[in-house]
């Protein structure tokens, strides 16, 4: 198997969440540059994955690379996207795409003019345990799920200078930034949205210009019910990652904390006794937990390979944003947000599929 040159431009936090990928696929990849403003920050990533050039402008690497991994604040995706694209390299993004419904779409029609591969990095969609419990949902072996609920609770505060606090740097607030890999996965699992509504709120979280701590409520078309919680001030955790999908014949629970997927099943009818125990089995256990990067890579090379399509692909991507964009719209109008025609198999290139920032 001929190995793909993979670039590396952004050598700051999230790309070092990414090493343990380049270990884990040694026999497909090797990272033969990596790029960052800070020539230090780029040397010191190169000599910790064994590439040959370190540079400051990733114009200087693209000549000795296949594909490329973006890890950049949102704001710059777009402009290194496109030269790269233009370049004729394939883009593993990281998330989020872009900024704008327009910068997303223009690296959406850069990518297919150039027959290049345009995949955002959702490394979530890519964990054993969720993709297990994707399938066991989808078989519907424990009945009809009615209730997704997920939670993300972290601290996460950088210094007063960092891009993130800057809602225009940032994209929005942390549902943009970080809400959108949990969007993927409910509009994943639980298929066409009808209507939602966000609450963001900065309190507990001052330095971010814009929500560090988001609640969303969408109901689909199934009847079902997706939330979602998180947030950047966590002072304490007891959820941590977790997701609970409750169906007609038990609930599932992801715990990634524990690396475990649950299933919690025989309860008893209540009775006004608050007994609520069940029945607890474990149906898959991993043995490393973290943020498990290298599932997408492996993905994303795999597709590199053959030519297929990614999972999240730059369609699939956009709808999740849209998602997002009218949550964020109809929360500063005091509203429910109208969300047809935002599933991942709806025509994203329909009229009523756009919409105003």
């Amino acid at each position: 198997m001929n190995k793909i040159r993979l670039g590396v431009i952004g050598c700051g936090g999230m790309a070092g969440a990414h090493a343990q990928g380049y270990k884990e696929l040694a026999d497909q990849l090797m990272v033969t540059a990596v790029c960052d403003v800070v020539l230090e920050r780029a040397q010191a990533a190169k000599e910790a994955v064994g590439a040959e050039l370190a540079v400051t402008d990733y114009r200087d690497l693209l000549e000795h690379v296949d594909a490329v991994l973006i890890v950049l604040p949102h704001d710059l995706h777009y402009e290194v996207g496109m030269v790269c694209l233009q370049a004729g390299k394939h883009v593993l993004m990281e998330k989020p795409l872009c900024n704008t419904e327009q910068e997303c779409l223009e690296l959406i029609r850069t990518a297919d003019e150039n027959n290049r591969l345009l995949m955002t990095a959702y490394p979530v969609r890519h964990w054993p345990l969720v993709t297990k419990m994707k399938e066991l949902i989808a078989a519907k072996a424990y009945g009809e799920c009615f209730q997704l609920s997920i939670w993300t609770e972290q601290f996460t505060k950088y210094d007063e200078t960092h891009w993130a606090h800057s809602a225009e740097r940032l994209g929005g607030g942390q549902l943009f930034s970080h809400g959108c890999h949990y969007i993927d996965i409910m509009l994943w699992f639980l298929g066409r949205p009808v209507r939602g509504l966000h609450m963001g709120t900065n309190f507990g979280t001052p330095w971010m210009e814009r929500e560090g701590t988001s609640n969303v409520v969408l109901e689909f078309e199934s009847g079902a019910v997706g939330y979602h919680f998180g947030t950047w001030g966590a002072r304490g955790s007891r959820l941590g990652y977790s997701i609970h999908a409750h169906c007609t014949e038990g609930m599932l629970e992801m715990n990634l904390a524990e690396g475990k997927l649950y299933a919690h099943t025989n309860m008893k009818a209540e009775q006004a006794n608050m007994d609520t125990a069940s029945a607890a089995a474990v149906l898959m256990e991993l043995e490393h937990a973290g943020k498990l990067t290298h599932y997408e890579l492996e993905h994303f090379l795999d597709c590199v390979r053959t030519g297929n399509r990614p999972v999240t692909d730059g369609p699939t991507s956009l709808q999740g944003l849209r998602l997002i964009w009218r949550l964020y719209e109809a929360e500063r109008n005091h509203t429910v947000a109208d969300l047809r025609g935002l599933g991942l198999d709806d025509d994203w290139l329909a009229p009523e599929a756009f919409v105003a920032k």
